[in-house]
């Protein structure tokens, strides 16, 4: 226990407690905060930001899961579909890393690169959001049921690859994506299929990272620290915070810290 505990890093855990006031204001996933951070703040190498975010990532959504399971409000036909995409597609997506090696100068600039389209693609999603929801959900909207289905395997293939490499994607862009194939659901159960889907898919891609070698523990142990408190007081206090002001302002330093990674 003493070991864990001195090998806490202050400046890691004070980033930890930031972005999980942040996620528990906005609900935006702590991925497109946490690993740009850690990436260029910190210099610490993309693959083990992505790395050690996405196992810290796959812990701390089972017990949201497990309440939104309890409350009745996950879609298990959705998560599975999900799941069919994105299990595979996440496998394939770390052999391919594995075989081009966590510390090679291609892997890193492969990640900053999707990182950085990824965070921009997350920041269009939250200013457009309405938008899309009525236009391009109308459009689908006309789909039968089997190819609605078809469509959630494919965005869960999407889903798999982008947070494999980058950490980013099975929030905001996951979410709203659902909220067009699904537009009858309330949206509550949308959410909580997201992160019922985002447990599996997070762990997959941590011990994927993990096998590579790509996840610092004393890292891990440091966010946790900050974190954990962040987001529950951030959650407490979100209510109070206009979302009008809190949504354009996140999703503009995404953009901006998108384009910085990804040029």
């Amino acid at each position: 226990m003493y070991a864990v505990l001195s090998s806490i890093n202050p400046l890691y855990s004070l980033s930890g407690l930031a972005v999980g006031l942040l996620v528990g204001f906005t609900g935006v996933g702590g991925g497109s905060l946490m690993t740009p951070l850690l990436v260029l703040l910190f210099g610490i190498h993309p693959a083990t930001a992505v790395g050690t975010d996405l196992l810290y990532a796959g812990l701390t959504k089972i017990s949201g899961s497990m309440v939104h399971s309890l409350n009745g409000a996950v879609d298990w036909r959705i998560t599975r579909r999900l799941a069919s995409g994105s299990a595979p597609a996440a496998a394939l997506t770390l052999l391919a890393l594995s075989y081009l090696g966590k510390d090679a100068k291609t892997t890193g600039e492969l990640i900053s690169t999707v990182l950085g389209f990824a965070l921009i693609l997350t920041a269009v999603t939250l200013i457009f959001r309405s938008w899309l929801l009525k236009h391009v959900g109308a459009l689908i909207d006309r789909a039968d049921e089997r190819r609605i289905g078809w469509l959630t395997v494919a965005l869960g293939v999407v889903l798999g690859v982008l947070v494999s490499i980058s950490s980013v994607g099975a929030g905001a862009i996951g979410v709203t994506a659902l909220l067009m194939l699904y537009p009858k659901l309330p949206t509550v159960r949308i959410v909580g299929s997201d992160i019922a889907h985002a447990v599996p898919l997070t762990l997959i891609a941590g011990a994927g990272h993990w096998w590579i070698g790509s996840v610092d523990w004393h890292l891990l142990a440091s966010l946790l620290v900050g974190s954990i408190p962040g987001i529950m007081i951030g959650s407490y206090f979100a209510s109070r915070v206009p979302d009008r002001v809190l949504r354009p302002l996140l999703a503009g330093t995404l953009a901006l810290v998108g384009g910085r990674l990804a040029f």
